[in-house]
């Protein structure tokens, strides 16, 4: 089930979140967030964006949310959007159901262009960005430092 994210699925986003943090390059942080941050970041969020959580026999295994893409006025209509599953939930099909539902509720508020800032190595996200029609735009070569390696970016985007 695809619902609205609250400040009480914190707890749930912020162990997916952190995971990654800890354990990849798919997040450039290098610190896992604390609760009381992961609340203020849904509640910043979700009071602008679409912000979302997948839950299943009453726990949250994955989110999606969209955000403003750059902070200039006229890129209002630009988002850029996140999506993150627990790692037991990959390959399940639930990214794109989580995908669907954001580009679907991006276009009810007004986005006019979603943008996913993916590092170059993850080739699922590119897979399933990809699948909904993102183009990729542009290869950032070298621009984060994690676990001692340099890494790249590439953006996708999709015109609504």
């Amino acid at each position: 089930m695809i619902r609205k994210a609250t400040r009480t699925d914190a707890r749930a986003i912020a162990d997916i979140y952190n995971e990654y943090v800890r354990n990849s390059v798919i997040s450039f942080e290098t610190e896992a967030v604390s609760l009381s941050a992961m609340q203020q970041r849904i509640e910043e969020i979700s009071g602008q964006y679409p912000y979302w959580v997948y839950e299943e026999d009453g726990k949250v295994i994955g989110y999606c949310y969209a955000h403003g893409w750059k902070e200039r006025a006229a890129y209002k209509h630009t988002f850029e959007t996140t999506i993150y599953l627990e790692a037991a939930s990959q390959g399940k099909g639930i990214g794109s159901q989580l995908l669907q539902h954001l580009v679907d509720e991006c276009r009810k508020v007004g986005a006019h262009v979603l943008v996913a800032c993916i590092v170059a190595d993850n080739e699922m996200s590119i897979r399933l960005h990809e699948k909904f029609g993102f183009q990729r735009v542009a290869h950032f070569r070298q621009v984060g430092m994690k676990f001692g390696r340099w890494l790249d970016v590439v953006d996708y985007q999709l015109t609504l």
